[in-house]
């Protein structure tokens, strides 16, 4: 049988846009514990932005299923070593220039789908450092002991913090973000609930419970559920702009309904521009971490973490051959950076909504490229909005942008997932192609909702 791609619905190509404001606060921890201490979090202003039709990709793919500040978060970059308290005010996810070749957006579908555990770390004497942690071995009666920065050791810190989601006929995973009940999760996971159906719960220690929806953005493919429990063990956030090609992660959720399970791998690829979703309204455009760790349906919302177990990403899509039948994982598996993550969360619990950037122009999706040029006049609307950012510096109806700040653009989808990168406000560089001639501008970006 022929190997292909299978897509899982046509990609929208809106007008350019990107990352939502930092909303809010600094995350603090307690000593050792990496427990968080809620923090207000600002307003953020959106406004309204046409949204153009986008052209369908012939090869297809798949994805896994599915106020204040939360969390604890982790400064630290060496995998062995507790995070320092973040600055409060504003922040931006960092940028990374690894040279790294672009590639075309990959389209992809969403991967949804449909054990307790006891920890205990121990103290070096001498030095006081972590030794190592106790959990249950294949005998529940017989405890093993594990050194914390092995795959056991991270599994054990963090699956306690892992949860199943169930909404209406889609299941998929989560984790616990807040001591007093806030839980993220993808918005496809949760979607077809988004109207006032049961979301359902099962947490680690076996507790099942029904969930509220906070609020969802399915341009980030993000949601955030809360709950009413206590003795709630939040997950430590990393640092995704810190990892490399190559370092370890471990995937942890509920692929095909089987709760708690890890697999591990290596990071494979950063900043892989990735679209995934159905229908156009659904549709989410990541800066992707890719990843060769087993990522199944039912995997969609888990947490992605690095060799300390600090959450690095939100594991959200899969590629898979297209030979017919679920798909399943064949090593290429990716994730929403957690500073995004984490933007969006923020804005969703403070305001129910979230915003992203725009530059103010629909995109033509019949263009081949390279680059992604903007349409014309018509029926969706003007190809340049009048008084919006692009306007402002000149980009013309026909222009073909072909570079985005040090980022070289073959196709509209691709230039969407480099705005989402940003934040409203944020300035970025563009270079296009016109009659022949090629014109440099830079663009404030404005925001819209979705």
């Amino acid at each position: 049988m022929k190997a292909g791609w299978t897509s899982l619905g046509q990609p929208t190509s809106p007008d350019g846009a990107g990352g939502a404001p930092w909303a809010g606060g600094a995350w603090r921890y307690t000593e050792r514990t990496g427990q968080p201490a809620p923090r207000p979090a600002p307003g953020v202003a959106p406004d309204n932005q046409p949204a153009p039709t986008a052209q369908t990709s012939s090869d297809t793919l798949t994805s896994p299923d599915a106020q204040p500040s939360f969390g604890a978060q982790s400064s630290s970059s060496d995998p062995g070593t507790d995070g320092e308290p973040a600055g409060t005010g504003h922040r931006r996810a960092p940028k990374r220039r690894r040279g790294l070749a672009t590639v075309g957006v990959v389209l992809l579908a969403l991967v949804a789908g449909g054990t307790g555990g006891v920890v205990a770390e121990s103290l070096d004497e001498d030095t006081g450092a972590p030794g190592t942690v106790t959990v249950i071995g294949a005998d529940p009666a017989g405890l093993v002991e594990r050194p914390p920065e092995s795959i056991a050791g991270v599994a054990a810190s963090v699956l306690p913090s892992v949860v199943s989601v169930s909404a209406a006929d889609a299941t998929g995973s989560g984790f616990i973000i807040s001591e007093d009940g806030y839980v993220l999760t993808n918005n496809h996971v949760i979607a077809a609930a988004a109207e006032g159906g049961a979301i359902e719960l099962a947490l680690f220690d076996g507790r099942r419970l029904e969930a509220e929806l906070v609020g969802a953005s399915p341009s980030y493919d993000v949601a955030v559920l809360s709950i009413d429990a206590e003795d709630l063990q939040p997950v430590v956030f990393g640092d995704s702009g810190s990892v490399a090609v190559g370092d370890p992660v471990v995937a942890i959720g509920s692929p095909l309904g089987l709760d708690a399970t890890v697999t591990s791998g290596i990071l494979s690829a950063l900043e892989r521009p990735v679209s995934a979703g159905g229908e156009p309204a659904g549709q989410s455009y990541i800066n992707a971490l890719q990843t060769d760790a087993a990522i199944n349906p039912g995997n969609s919302g888990g947490p992605l973490v690095d060799s300390a177990g600090r959450v690095i990403g939100v594991n959200s899509a899969i590629a898979s051959l297209g030979m017919g039948g679920e798909a399943g994982s064949i090593g290429l598996g990716f994730a929403i950076p957690i500073e995004q993550v984490q933007r969006t969360a923020e804005q969703l619990i403070r305001d129910g909504e979230a915003v992203y950037p725009i530059m103010g122009v629909l995109l033509d999706n019949s263009f081949a490229g390279p680059g992604a040029r903007v349409a014309q006049d018509g029926e969706n609307g003007p190809g340049v909005t009048p008084g919006g950012p692009a306007d402002l510096v000149g980009i013309r109806s026909g222009d073909v942008i072909v570079q985005i700040d040090d980022t070289q653009i073959r196709t509209p989808a691709e230039l969407i997932v480099r705005l989402r990168a940003h934040e409203p406000g944020d300035e970025v560089a563009l270079r296009l192609e016109r009659d022949g001639e090629t014109v440099e501008v830079t663009v404030t970006l404005d925001s819209a909702v979705g």
